[in-house]
């Protein structure tokens, strides 16, 4: 198998949609030799802000020596994203070799594509010694295949509205889904929660006897000054921090990522304390209020529902105040099945001009579907199906100290991303 046949084979997959449930998981990793049971973990759910705290719980353990395993999705622009030891993504080589032999482990068990790519990533982790790997669950939590791991801590970071169609109408329906993930005994780590859903969150893990940390009780971030904070846990207390990513929803996803580290225990916080300041200075994670190019500023971001959106508008709230002549253009597509309304109202009375467009997906919304929805703005809207063209259209009715915003959609963010480098994208985003 090449690395071609291999991405065909995965993109074929999708045929299978997605399947929650653990049954065939188990039985894959059982023919495979369980080499998920031969890795030290870390998992990181929730709706938003999972992908970055595992980006910085990872990159502080990496500053700190270990050899670190890191999967993550969807991908934006190369399939190879999602799986990377020490920050380097996996070779063709070996998602090809790989490929091969958990297809040939399926015959029979018609794996989804997560499924077989999770398989992929564990066997990647356990043959290359990772000594810990951060996983990212993919969607909800108690049926998502990278629950069959037993981590040593797993985190939840938000709990908002999203997939309702698969996890359910409800905070504190999604929040059971995302509780899942919670084992017995094992240390829990919760950031920012409504009410009802720490709510549900907290029954579950009280039930399973999972030892409970808490943003803002148990741990905190204390802002001391422009872009520094402290980290405070009732153990330790580290001083004058940055973090690599922009927004202050990445403060609480920072505290977050130590915590994990720390609830971890003795051995793991020994190493990774004196690494956590260059770990958070370090730290990349493309797509999440990114800066690709200036004069006009062009900020690619990947939010897509209600709470994304609101940390997107209090960044651009924030630049509004430092830079008063300046005004933002939003290009914006989303997948169908998103509540469209719900994600622009936060974002109305920032923008000055809006440009919908379609991302290259059959379950994106097609940009005239966008525009009816922004039907009673006051701002002009255009119209441009074809994302490239709309961010070029925006930039060129953007004056210097203007910011351009890229959001609604990974997906989107994904191609603009593959435009300005003047490469193809690799098909599977999902």
């Amino acid at each position: 198998m090449t690395y071609s046949s291999a991405v065909d084979y995965l993109y074929g997959l999708q045929r299978h949609g997605i399947k929650l449930g653990l049954e065939t998981m188990e039985a894959l990793l059982e023919r495979l030799g369980r080499p998920h049971r031969r890795l030290r973990a870390l998992h990181v759910g929730g709706t938003n802000g999972k992908g970055s705290t595992a980006a910085m719980a990872a990159s502080v353990l990496r500053c700190a020596g270990l050899r670190v395993g890191l999967y993550t999705s969807p991908h934006l622009v190369d399939f190879r994203e999602r799986i990377r030891v020490n920050g380097s993504m996996i070779s063709e080589d070996d998602v090809a070799g790989l490929t091969e032999r958990v297809r040939e482990a399926s015959a029979g068990l018609e794996p989804t594509f997560f499924e077989t790519t999770t398989a992929v990533a564990l066997l990647q982790f356990a043959e290359a010694g990772v000594d810990m790997a951060v996983i990212e669950v993919g969607l909800g939590g108690r049926f998502d295949a990278t629950n069959v791991l037993m981590p040593d801590v797993c985190a939840i970071t938000t709990i908002g509205l999203d997939h309702q169609e698969y996890l359910g109408p409800t905070e504190e329906a999604i929040a059971f889904e995302k509780a899942g993930i919670i084992k017995p005994g094992r240390p829990v780590v919760l950031g920012a929660l409504s009410p009802s859903a720490r709510g549900v969150i907290v029954e579950v893990a009280e039930a399973r006897s999972a030892p409970v940390r808490e943003l803002g009780r148990d741990f905190a971030v204390v802002e001391e000054g422009p872009e520094r904070f402290d980290y405070r846990s009732a153990e330790h207390h580290l001083r004058d921090l940055t973090c690599g990513l922009a927004g202050r929803h990445q403060l609480d996803n920072a505290a977050c990522a130590l915590a994990l580290l720390e609830a971890a225990g003795g051995g793991l916080w020994a190493q990774a304390e004196p690494a956590a300041a260059e770990g958070l200075r370090r730290v990349q994670w493309e797509g999440r209020l990114e800066i690709i190019e200036q004069h006009p500023t062009v900020l690619l971001d990947g939010a897509h529902n209600p709470s994304g959106a609101e940390s997107l508008a209090a960044y651009l709230r924030d630049f509004r105040r430092r830079r008063p002549g300046g005004r933002v253009l939003l290009v914006v597509a989303m997948m169908r099945d998103k509540d469209h309304a719900a994600f622009m109202a936060p974002l109305e009375p920032l923008v000055s001009e809006v440009f919908v467009t379609q991302a290259a997906l059959a379950r994106s919304a097609s940009a005239p579907e966008l525009r009816a929805v922004l039907a009673g703005w006051r701002q002009p809207v255009h119209t441009a199906p074809i994302p490239a063209e709309a961010l070029a259209e925006a930039k060129r009715r953007a004056s210097p100290d203007d910011l351009v915003c890229v959001t609604g959609s990974l997906m989107l963010v994904g191609e603009i991303k593959a435009a300005v480098r003047g490469c193809g994208l690799s098909p599977l985003r999902g």
